[in-house]
């Protein structure tokens, strides 16, 4: 393999709700949390949703009815783990299919106190082909970045 692996990114938040809590929050109310600047519709997004099962589709959609895939559920095991496919290029835009997707994973962990700590985890990042280490460095950066600091917002 000529590509060297690129690391995962990896940030995790303590947020004091059930683990249960957590995974809904996360999949049912991802329009209460999904970061405002990730969009890849050209027109503004009104919506965002996630089929609950393996192999159904995350995806935004905007007062048109114009709907765009973010990737699919590769692993749905409430309240505990998710994994998803993320079918973004090195430009931030839609890729049409998981062929040069990277993959989101997301576990839920219980803790003594009642919380749960969230980790969510940006992998496989060398499938983005060249694009890989500029996507790397984009998400690289201290915990818990934009999108767990705006999730743990909506948990509370």
């Amino acid at each position: 393999m000529g590509d060297q692996l690129i690391p995962d990114v990896r940030k995790t938040v303590v947020v004091a709700a059930s683990p249960e809590r957590c995974f809904e929050t996360f999949t049912e109310r991802m329009a209460e949390w999904w970061p405002p600047s990730h969009v890849l519709l050209r027109t503004p997004r009104v919506g965002l949703a996630m089929d609950p099962k393996v192999d159904g589709r995350y995806y935004e959609w905007d007062a048109e009815g114009n709907e765009i895939d973010w990737g699919k559920v590769l692993e749905w095991d409430p309240p505990r783990r998710l994994r998803l496919t993320w079918r973004i290029d090195g430009r931030w835009q839609s890729i049409p299919d998981d062929e040069r997707a990277s993959e989101i994973e997301v576990v839920f962990t219980p803790l003594e106190d009642g919380s749960t700590q969230v980790e969510l985890a940006h992998v496989r990042l060398d499938k983005h082909g060249a694009d890989g280490r500029r996507i790397f460095q984009a998400l690289d950066g201290p915990s818990p970045g934009e999108t767990l600091e705006l999730f743990a917002r909506a948990v509370r």
